[in-house]
């Protein structure tokens, strides 16, 4: 194992064929005895062996997080490096050898578009008899097909069934990928030199995707929004062991056939008829081209990660036969059929069971099906241009339908997990997997909204809230960056406007929260990965969409009287009709408040960037709008007017009361009054438990973690979800899904609450003054219905682990890992001040305040806390916990009404309460209650 590891170009390892502008490496250390780098160096060559380096840093302070390459690439060029580190202890550590390799670049193509009759149903096969001239040592194909390709070379004739029994070129699916193709598309460049070393028969299927089919809200009928064409373009590059080379492009030599599937689609799914007879080949046509950009690959690649077999196969009261996968994926499948000549085999999915038969009404107009005519041959179906969310498929038209005959296929971009947490807690443990999964479900090249109904787009507001969650959890930069070129292309034609939806498909409106993921997440991306380069991409967006916010403002306010979003989804709006999904919230006071949060990242981007007159230009922006917001929604004393969850969770985050106790005083009466239930939408959800823990409500923050009942995540988990809901009561107490109109079981924004538990639960804090986590904050809070928690997360600098456990005599013990090169700053929950005079622990070598400095190596401590872990309830606990207690709550309101407590009185103990309001208690009636309370 090597000690360096995750050397990466552009945040990807080994990448081929990206679009390379520009080259910068990163790499991480592990395991030395060396606390520090020292220094580094990074050599670049064309060769392995590294005979002629073309660029050498030198032995240099390199920083590890993000080195830029100063130099010129050739196009369709292979690129070697490595990076040798000297630590602080004399060691010299040499990474394995890396590379990256260019795609055309500026190259002009030699291959030309090429199109079909795009009237027929029946999806082209385009080929072309490659015959190398001789021994073939290095061959690429570079290749975009819209809507969507896949690319085979078979040894044999160029019918269909030899096509698809061949081996697929390359292992993604759903290339070119979903962009919006009238600004630009991408091309995708193969390793084919194993291909090439014989004759044969390149051919490429083309299915409709999301350039040629219907996607979209305003694209009802079975037709494309960006296209109605078939197109092609493709060069194979040849360059043979004489030093020859030859390109082999597309033009009206290829040939077109047609392939048995004869419809595609993102919502519908697809129809393969194998009855259908063979079409003679005709000559393909020179097409325009498309109208957006050709360029090299921004995308990762779209792939299969996990494969399921059925958990349970059901016969259901309707006489459905309905496989179980047991988890909710993203993805396609392989069934094995065996089925007589002419046999239609239907496969519809859905994320839920209703009265134990099949359902999936809540995907509205998306039929999500495969529809599929025998030829009478035994064979495994498997789609080419869908995908499906699902955890439920109906099987119709098969014989002996069984388990082993089905497997499910998890599709998702290619990312590296780095963060991971597991509890003591059976419960908790689901819901971390519940996020991790809806992660998943929905980063497929976009990062979606939800994988299954007809939408499944890039809702700016979804990203923008989980963003913090997505980078404990993986490696994002990359997967971000294509998002947000993605964004800035489409600001680029609406005048700086952020479109709710990215790609858009069509006209779109804007909204505060949504439209200011353009600020937010290419500063989380920063924060969590170190490398500013995200922000030189992005900061011509984040400026635009300020600079759009302030036209609109003008000098009357006219951006908080625009249409937003607001908190959507809440459920505090009082009196609002069913389905309704505007929060209370003002949608104006979020609006301002979002204005001047993205105007101060933006100047802070500027900082980071050393861009001074920007800097100060949008922190005058932006101080200019927090003084309109206290103006606007406060008293001159700091009371805020928004008195809901999210409005004073809002005030807190961004400090705008001036009285910041009287403020969160109102917000602890509101959760009293909601008997410690949330209330919150995507705007306060996503805020919350990182809001009260950083405002000593951690306590408030663990109730809502780990409340049951209805709202709330554990409330999911216990009615069975295996990814996380768009509504808080997507489904009802009775398992019935409570709407249809708008009701997704795999949304991930509520799952926003994992970055809280990455912070706070298992103590791994980034700091903003040291992006990258070259010194972060460990300061777990311990909770005893969690009993232990394991926190992992392999950040920028390394592979920061912070465990924690409590034992039945009140004692913690706490381990934590810092890595190489990096610093924590430790504060230890409920630890008496003497355990700090232990200088033979390391852990206490250096500590100012309580707070423990340290470095790179392994730390442990067991201590007995300052308080009872586990709470002991008797007439002298503050009536404040014991009304916080759900089953406390229910025994004391058979004996008063608790609803009458006036708050004034929260803080005294149940003793003094009962006392100032009947008299004296007696000490035989204390006894029966604290034996009655200690139960709890």
């Amino acid at each position: 194992m090597n000690q360096i590891y995750a050397a990466k170009t552009n945040h990807i390892t080994n990448p081929v064929g990206f679009l390379l502008n520009p080259v910068v490496f990163s790499w991480k250390v592990r395991e030395c005895r060396g606390k520090n780098q020292r220094c580094a160096r990074i050599l670049v060559a064309k060769d392995e062996t590294f005979a002629d380096v073309l660029w050498d840093t030198g032995e240099a302070k390199l920083d590890s997080l993000a080195v830029k390459a100063e130099m010129n690439l050739e196009p369709c060029t292979r690129y070697y490096w490595k990076v040798i580190v000297t630590t602080d202890a004399d060691e010299v550590l040499e990474s394995d050898v890396q590379f990256f390799e260019t795609a055309k670049r500026d190259e002009p193509w030699v291959g030309k578009w090429i199109t079909c009759d795009s009237r027929m149903e029946r999806h082209p096969i385009f080929s072309k008899r490659i015959i190398p001239r001789g021994k073939v040592k290095k061959a690429r194909l570079y290749l975009c097909g819209l809507g969507l390709y896949e690319a085979y070379f078979t040894d044999g004739e160029k019918t269909e069934t030899d096509i698809l029994k061949s081996a697929k070129i390359g292992e993604e699916y759903l290339t070119p990928y979903c962009n919006n193709y009238n600004q630009w598309l991408q091309y995708q460049t193969y390793d084919v030199t194993a291909q090439m070393q014989r004759e044969g028969v390149l051919s490429v299927l083309l299915g409709n995707g999301w350039y040629k089919g219907r996607f979209g809200f305003n694209q009802t009928e079975q037709k494309g929004f960006y296209g109605d064409e078939w197109k092609l373009l493709a060069e194979v590059h040849l360059e043979y062991e004489d030093g020859t080379q030859e390109i082999i492009g597309t033009d009206d030599t290829w040939e077109v056939t047609r392939s048995n599937l004869f419809f595609s689609n993102i919502y519908d799914g697809e129809k393969r008829d194998d009855t259908l007879e063979p079409v003679e080949p005709v000559s393909a046509q020179l097409a325009e081209a498309p109208q957006g950009r050709l360029t090299e690959r921004l995308s990762l690649p779209v792939t299969v990660h996990e494969q399921f077999t059925p958990k349970e196969l059901i016969h259901t009261p309707k006489d459905e036969w309905v496989f179980d996968l047991g988890q909710e994926i993203t993805g396609i499948f392989k069934l094995h059929v065996h089925e007589p000549k002419g046999k239609e085999i239907r496969i519809q999915t859905g994320e839920i069971l209703q009265d134990g038969c099949f359902y999936n009404e809540n995907l509205r107009t998306a039929l999500s099906e495969y529809v599929y005519i025998s030829d009478g041959e035994e064979k495994d179906i498997v789609p080419h241009f869908t995908f499906y969310g699902y955890r439920y498929v109906k099987i119709s038209g098969v014989t002996n339908v069984s388990c082993e005959d089905f497997t499910g296929m998890a599709l998702y971009s290619d990312y590296e997990g780095t963060g991971s947490i597991q509890t003591g807690n059976e419960l908790v443990n689901q819901l971390i997997s519940n996020v991790e999964w809806g992660m998943k479900d929905n980063f497929l090249d976009v990062p979606t909204d939800c994988p299954q109904r007809d939408e499944r787009m890039g809702w700016t507001g979804d990203t923008q809230v989980f963003s913090g969650t997505a980078c404990y959890l993986a490696d994002t930069y990359a997967f971000y960056r294509k998002y947000l070129y993605d964004l800035y292309k489409e600001q680029l034609i609406a005048g700086g406007m952020v479109p709710e939806v990215v790609p858009t498909f069509g006209p779109s409106k804007c909204s505060c929260a949504w439209g200011d993921a353009a600020c937010i997440v290419p500063w989380n991306v920063y924060l969590f990965s170190g490398d500013a380069t995200i922000l030189e991409q992005q900061f011509d967006s984040m400026k635009a969409w300020v600079d759009y916010i302030r036209k609109v403002d003008g000098e009357h306010h006219g951006w908080r009287h625009s249409f937003h979003y607001g908190d959507w989804l809440a459920l505090d709006r009082v009196g609002a009709a069913a389905g309704n999904v505007y929060g209370a919230t003002d949608e104006g006071y979020i609006a301002d408040i979002y204005y001047a949060a993205s105007a101060e990242l933006t100047a802070k981007a500027a900082a980071v960037l050393g861009r001074k007159e920007e800097e100060k230009q949008y922190r005058e922006i932006a101080e200019k709008q927090w003084r309109v917001v206290k103006e606007e929604y406060f008293t001159p004393t700091g009371r805020c007017a928004e008195k809901t969850q999210t409005g004073l969770l809002l005030a807190l985050k961004y400090h705008l009361s001036e009285d910041e106790e009287l403020t969160r005083e109102m917000l602890k009466k509101l959760f009293r009054e909601s008997r410690n239930k949330l209330n919150t939408g995507f705007v306060g959800t996503s805020l919350l438990c990182n809001v009260l823990t950083d405002n000593g409500m951690t306590d408030t923050a663990y109730r809502l973690l780990l409340n049951e009942e209805y709202p709330g995540w554990l409330h999911e988990v216990k009615l069975g979800a295996t990814t996380v809901w768009e509504r808080w009561n997507s489904l009802d107490e009775d398992g019935k899904i409570s709407s249809t109109g708008m009701n997704s079981l795999n949304h991930y924004s509520y799952g926003a609450i994992l970055e809280w538990m990455f912070r706070h639960v298992g103590g791994i804090h980034l700091l903003e003054e040291s992006p990258g986590g070259r010194r972060v904050a460990i300061c777990p809070n311990v909770h005893y219905d969690l009993r232990q928690v394991k926190t992992v997360y392999d950040s920028a600098s390394g592979r920061y682990e912070c465990g924690w456990e409590i034992t039945n005599d009140n004692r913690i013990k706490i381990s934590i890992t810092i890595p190489f090169g990096g610093e924590g700053e430790v504060r230890l929950p409920h630890a008496p001040e003497i355990l700090f005079e232990d200088k033979t622990n390391p852990l206490f070598a250096t500590v100012v305040n309580g707070i423990c400095y340290i470095t790179a190596g392994n730390y442990e401590v067991v201590y007995e806390a300052t308080e009872k872990l586990k709470k002991i309830y008797s007439v002298e606990s503050k009536l404040e916990d014991l009304l916080n207690h759900p089953q406390i709550r229910a025994f004391l309101s058979t004996m008063t009404e608790v609803d009458m407590i006036p708050d004034a009185v929260y803080g005294l103990s149940f003793r003094q309460v009962a006392e100032m309001f009947s008299g004296p208690m007696d000490e035989g009636q204390a006894e029966m209650l604290n034996t009655a309370l200690s139960q709890y």
